[in-house]
């Protein structure tokens, strides 16, 4: 907990002072210089770490997911001591096991701290997959929690968010002033629409390079299931996924842990949390290949 802590300063820190530099170079006010980058620091990190904190009661919340606290038949029995296996060979606290109502095959991850996760499976993947494709995808799941993966996504967004307040409003003050002929007049409401504009544009720069590390994660994630569950079972259980594909119904505020996503082509898989099912399964391939 203390080394996650550690990194969210450091990671302040580091934002902050990147962002310093980057005004500097742009000739930004001083005397405006602070109040923003507070600003910026303040709502960029602030959305993340609430969504970070309340993730595993919102996602209850959100997906209707029952945690496990007596199983009461063979499913559920062998769900407990399954992941409290794979827990233990990942060095993490055992994590919350809940099953939520759902056609799909899915199965997500959440929480803020490794040691007091959730795991979530739904319905359809109980139904749909056998014990061996089942154990996979909650290996792959794990394999996200041991990662770290919530508190990095986080930690990712807050950069970027911070990130988009500060250009928007240097970048938006910049133009105002070009348009307004430099005169010192205040801002007014030409340069909030500007700003406006440019946050949803660099929003857009921002959520690919969240996606492009989400869909980095995935292959991480499948390889940490291959680790815990077996190759050949991470890549049935894809596989089986390959064959049940359709678009998430999963929240959107857990839709980047599930084990599937959604599909795209040309620009729109850019914004995707999650790569090409075929693309992991000849990740997972190759790798086998070279291991053998």
């Amino acid at each position: 907990m203390f080394s996650r802590i550690a990194l969210f300063l450091l990671t302040n820190f580091a934002v902050l002072a990147l962002a310093s530099v980057v005004m500097s170079l742009l000739r930004v006010n001083s005397s405006q210089m602070s109040g923003m980058l507070v600003f910026a620091a303040i709502f960029g990190f602030g959305g993340s770490l609430i969504s970070l904190l309340t993730s595993k009661f919102m996602a209850k919340r959100a997906t209707g997911a029952q945690v496990i606290t007596e199983p009461r038949n063979h499913t559920e029995r062998w769900l407990l001591e399954t992941v409290r296996r794979q827990a233990q060979a990942a060095g993490i606290g055992m994590p919350e096991v809940a099953v939520y109502d759902g056609p799909e095959i899915n199965a997500f991850a959440t929480g803020a701290n490794r040691n007091n996760a959730l795991v979530a499976v739904s319905t359809g993947l109980l139904q749909n997959m056998s014990e061996d494709e089942a154990e996979a995808v909650l290996g792959h799941e794990i394999a996200h929690v041991a990662n770290g993966d919530m508190v990095t996504m986080a930690l990712l967004q807050g950069v970027l968010n911070t990130f988009v307040i500060v250009l928007a409003r240097v970048v938006g003050g910049i133009v105002d002033s070009a348009i307004s002929g430099n005169r010192d007049s205040g801002r007014g409401f030409a340069y909030y629409i500007i700003v406006f504009v440019l946050e949803m544009v660099f929003g857009l720069f921002a959520t690919m390079i969240a996606m492009w590390f989400s869909r980095h994660r995935e292959f991480r994630a499948d390889d940490g299931g291959a680790r815990l569950a077996g190759r050949n079972k991470m890549i049935a259980a894809l596989e089986r996924l390959s064959l049940n594909q359709g678009q998430s119904t999963l929240p959107s505020q857990v839709q980047a842990f599930g084990i599937a996503g959604g599909v795209g082509e040309g620009l729109r898989k850019l914004f995707l949390s999650h790569p090409p099912l075929t693309e992991r399964i000849a990740a997972l391939r190759s790798a086998n290949a070279t291991a053998a």
